[in-house]
């Protein structure tokens, strides 16, 4: 293996998912920029990717290695610690990487100096119905804002861990990720901009994220999510925004309409005014009106389970002080 060092390390925690690996590396290998390394780090896995990545070792400077089961915040640390780039990529087993994708991060970084950096995901072609509404509903202005996919003001961008990049420098002032199971990487984002180290969406660096999931582990994902941004708020007060509180109010709102609905048919109105807009946005976007349909489901699916987790959070972690937690500890990479 070439060891001479690259511009790039591409980082990747892994566990159990050698298929996702070898099609998350056969996509590296089309990059149009090649000053880049790859650093696979098998988080305790039963199912690895060994041979898988012995596979690509002619195609591509890659490194592997294995360690006990941590969680993707300690293991991408532990490839970091491994790596030999100037900046460190990360991104998650479960991603596909376009071939212009480190040519427009290496052009955006020549010209704008950007100490932590990250873009939006997409639906690939090739992902199920379910992937997509999910996709759709992780990206959407009807259900984030659109601030997952890529309508986030460059100052005001949080990287997130499925496409986030950092320099040695900040990963050696930062200490990287956190040993948090839900959240690490906004909080690693926070601490970053805390240090006054300049931060940027690079909209055109964007991945195909397929987000391995049903609904019932979407829901457990998200609900998750809500708790975790109270304990951000608890490590990070200033970090809680009225977006934030959205989701909540969402649930709350449709609780209250579904109950004056028994009485009073026309409460109901606004849901199914909700659910149509959704249901029209994203069977245009995805020409499809199955995706339309199942991306309706994802869509209260995510608000409500986020409007719960946050709720729970609040009761617990704020009215009762009590410490940070998590409410579903079953496998944290699905």
């Amino acid at each position: 293996m070439n060891k001479d060092k690259k511009t790039y390390s591409l980082i990747v925690p892994v566990y159990n998912r050698p298929d996702e690996v070898e099609e998350l590396l056969d996509s590296l290998t089309k990059q149009m920029h090649t000053d880049f390394e790859v650093v696979i780090v098998e988080d305790g896995s039963t199912n690895g990717a060994h041979e898988v990545v012995k596979r690509f070792q002619d195609q591509l400077t890659i490194s592997y290695y294995y360690k006990e089961n941590e969680g993707p915040g300690p293991t991408r640390n532990y490839g970091a610690d491994k790596a030999h780039g100037d900046y460190f990529i990360f991104f998650d087993s479960d991603c596909i990487v376009p071939k212009q994708y480190l040519s427009k991060v290496h052009e955006t970084l020549s010209v704008k100096k950007l100490d932590a950096f990250g873009g939006p995901d997409a639906a690939h072609p090739s992902f199920t119905p379910v992937q997509k509404a999910i996709n759709y509903s992780m990206t959407s202005f009807f259900t984030t804002g659109g601030i997952r996919g890529g309508k986030e003001q460059m100052e005001k961008f949080h990287p997130r861990s499925f496409n986030m990049g950092i320099s040695r420098q900040v990963y050696e002032t930062t200490q990287g990720f956190s040993k948090m199971r839900f959240g690490e990487d906004i909080d690693l984002s926070l601490r970053i901009m805390e240090a006054g180290f300049s931060t940027g969406l690079i909209r055109e660096a964007f991945v195909y994220h397929k987000r391995r999931t049903d609904f019932t582990k979407f829901y457990r994902q998200i609900f998750n999510s809500g708790i975790a941004r109270i304990n951000l708020f608890k490590r990070h007060p200033q970090s809680l925004k009225v977006v934030h509180v959205f989701p909540t109010v969402f649930v709350l709102g449709t609780l209250f309409l579904l109950i004056m609905g028994l009485a009073y048919w026309f409460f109901v109105l606004p849901i199914v005014l909700y659910a149509s807009l959704v249901l029209v946005d994203a069977s245009i976007k995805n020409q499809s009106v199955v995706i339309g349909g199942l991306s309706v489901w994802a869509a209260f699916t995510q608000l409500f389970a986020y409007g719960f987790g946050f709720l729970k959070a609040v009761y617990k972690r704020i009215v009762r002080n009590e410490s940070e937690f998590r409410a579903f500890e079953h496998n944290f990479y699905k």
